[in-house]
């Protein structure tokens, strides 16, 4: 028998036998090493670079809750790698999510610097010793929420008052209408009740417009003579019922970028306060300084002053230092953080100063700008109205029929 043939057999089952044994081997060998990266603490490819990528706080731990990756805004919050994941809550989120074996989410305080802030932290295994913790800082978010529940309630609440007392004298009113001395009694109050409605609402509409995300839209060059002349006018009724002078000091012919009717409404406002909680026969000072491209308005009086810890709050809607005083002179608490709105838009700032039993001094600075050439203006609009009235004279020969 010729041996090639069987030579040839021999050697096809010994190919696809020893392919079939490589095949497993090799099937081995990869499930091995699957089984290696799952139990390693090698990154996923690609992991660095996204998290690189990241504005928010992201960092990847192992399982003794070492940061092994971090993105650059972690380290505010004292997350770099090589150190421990801090915090007991953010720890212990970490090993729950682990436990569960799904991500997990969790609301808690963390320490960025010497503040606490509040903060919502999701974490999410992305290999069995490796876990993805993601944290996003809501703090400021949490304020805005709670400001506007306490806009709310707090405008809720100011608003039942005038509006309940209308409706009491209105059937005071009612009751009484056979007596019209009664009558007349009930309808003043009622006036008032009604003018203390119509100033909340204004004061609240004021106050909305100057905080919603809207430019402000009637800017010009604003003389600060005008402004602060057209403040102390408006409060000038009030001043004389109390006995109360406003003193007019300082520079003049400052001038600012603004909006005149804000303006004069916010240092209306400051002048107003210092009124109403000054006693009967002090003064009110309204003062102007400018200087290295900054105009100051400061508004003092020698009132019953405001205690350092309500300082703060005193630029807060609805607050009142003191409530009593306040609910007799009429006041919303509105007034101040009109001011404060009013003058951020403005790219400006207000300062207090104030001790119980001295008074207070109000601050706004402002952007100062170059006073405008009055004397060009005035050429101007007299050229314009020599023009317009040339312009007139012609169209009148016209209709007479005479030459032009």
């Amino acid at each position: 028998m010729d041996p090639t043939p069987l030579a040839l057999v021999a050697l096809t089952l010994g190919v696809l036998l020893g392919g079939g044994v490589a095949t497993l081997v090799l099937i081995a060998l990869r499930a091995r090493d699957r089984a290696r990266v799952a139990a390693s603490l090698e990154l996923p490819d690609g992991t660095r670079a996204v998290l690189f990528g990241m504005d928010e706080v992201a960092v990847v731990v192992d399982g003794s809750l070492r940061i092994v990756a971090a993105s650059p805004p972690a380290e505010l919050f004292g997350m770099q790698e090589e150190s421990t994941l801090p915090g007991d809550e953010l720890r212990e989120l970490v090993r729950e999510t682990r436990r569960a074996e799904h991500p997990e989410t969790a609301t808690m305080r963390l320490r960025r610097g010497v503040e606490l802030r509040l903060v919502s932290a999701r974490a999410s295994a992305i290999t069995p010793r490796l876990t993805l913790v993601v944290v996003r800082d809501i703090t400021e978010h949490e304020r805005v929420e709670e400001m506007r529940r306490d806009f709310v309630s707090n405008t809720s609440h100011e608003l039942k008052t005038p509006v309940g007392a209308v409706t009491l004298l209105a059937e005071a009113i009612d009751s009484a209408a056979d007596d019209p001395d009664q009558v007349r009694h009930f309808a003043t109050r009622l006036s008032a009740e009604a003018a203390r409605l119509g100033q909340l609402t204004s004061r609240i509409m004021s106050l909305s417009r100057l905080q919603s995300a809207d430019d402000l839209t009637e800017l010009r060059n604003v003389s600060v003579d005008e402004v602060v002349a057209a403040a102390i006018e408006s409060q000038s009724i009030a001043a004389d019922a109390a006995g109360i002078s406003i003193v007019r000091g300082g520079a003049r012919g400052a001038h600012v970028r603004g909006d005149v009717q804000v303006l004069t409404e916010a240092i209306g406002n400051l002048v107003a306060n210092a009124v109403a909680y000054s006693p009967s026969g002090s003064p009110v000072g309204v003062g102007v300084r400018a200087d290295d491209g900054v105009v100051e308005i400061a508004v003092t009086d020698r009132g019953i002053g405001i205690p350092e810890n309500e300082q703060e709050r005193v630029f807060e809607r609805f607050y009142r230092a003191d409530q009593a005083r306040s609910r007799r002179t009429g006041g919303t608490g509105l007034g101040l953080s009109i001011v404060k709105h009013a003058v951020q838009r403005h790219g400006g700032e207000v300062e207090l100063w104030s001790r119980p039993g001295r008074g207070s001094t109000f601050t706004v600075r402002l952007p100062a700008i170059e006073a405008p050439d009055l004397n060009g203006m005035k050429t101007k609009r007299r050229k314009k109205k020599a023009k317009k009235t040339k312009k007139e004279a012609r169209a009148v020969a016209r209709a007479e029929g005479e030459p032009t």
